[in-house]
């Protein structure tokens, strides 16, 4: 798993048009080119794009995005989990049967809404399609359900609400399954390529991985540049990880203790 890390960090650092010089893998480059950051960042904005303003882009589209579906993924999931009402059973795994149909099947419908809406080439479009999530939903309950009744059972006596036992009793029991779900979200958002480029068309909206397409031309790829490019890219990814594992360290810890 961390050959391709390597290899990624290795070629951005490599001559600017060598990075497949040579038949032979040169694992270690002979010369250090720290230069090809910059270049990266200066070829962007050659073409019109400046790198920061799509870095900045994505941020906030993979922020706002990761909020709002762990938001109404958690609330759909406490509804279907804890809520009694009729038709739910159904309801339930009607939404799950989306999760069957393509994204591209989709792709053209959820456009046309959009459209519809005038959110074209707005951040409305790169952010609100994505915060419904089946698959989210469909976690979240299952964890919801394994949680003890008790728990909230005591918080009712105690004169809790409704919504107060959703926040303060629900979510921070369940704060492993929602870093769980956060980070998947996040790194969807972030490396999303087709939506952005359908719904984009100023270069001011539009995010990274749309910007990482100017180092592939026609006959050619500078690998070196799109490599440092990459590793610019990744490094919000990376720091997303590390600081949900502590969550997934501490369920395992709990687990740990149970048994």
């Amino acid at each position: 798993m961390v050959v391709p890390f390597y290899w990624m960090i290795a070629t951005s650092l490599r001559e600017p048009g060598a990075a497949f010089a040579t038949a032979s893998i040169e694992w270690l480059p002979t010369k250090l080119y720290w230069s090809n950051y910059a270049e990266a960042v200066s070829r962007m904005a050659a073409d019109g794009m400046s790198f920061w303003r799509l870095y900045g882009n994505s941020l906030l589209v993979a922020a706002a995005g990761t909020f709002g579906q762990v938001l109404t993924s958690s609330m759909a999931a406490y509804a279907f989990a804890r809520l009694r009402f009729p038709g739910r059973e159904g309801i339930f795994f009607g939404y799950l049967a989306t999760m069957m149909i393509p994204g591209s099947v989709t792709l053209v419908p959820v456009f046309a809404v959009v459209r519809a809406l005038g959110w074209v080439d707005t951040y409305y479009a790169l952010v609100i399609p994505g915060v419904f999530s089946p698959w989210g939903t469909f976690l979240l309950r299952q964890f919801f359900m394994s949680l003890p009744r008790e728990l909230e059972e005591s918080a009712r006596i105690d004169g809790a609400s409704l919504t107060q036992i959703y926040l303060r009793v629900t979510l921070p029991l369940a704060k492993t399954a929602l870093a769980t779900l956060a980070t998947f979200t996040f790194m969807g958002f972030w490396g999303s390529f087709m939506w952005p480029l359908i719904v984009t068309v100023t270069p001011e909206l539009r995010t990274l991985p749309i910007g990482l397409t100017v180092f592939t031309q026609r006959y050619s790829t500078d690998y070196s540049l799109l490599m440092a490019a990459s590793v610019m890219a990744t490094v919000p990814v990376i720091v997303v990880f590390l600081f949900n594992q502590r969550y997934f360290i501490e369920s395992i810890k709990l687990q740990g203790i149970k048994g």
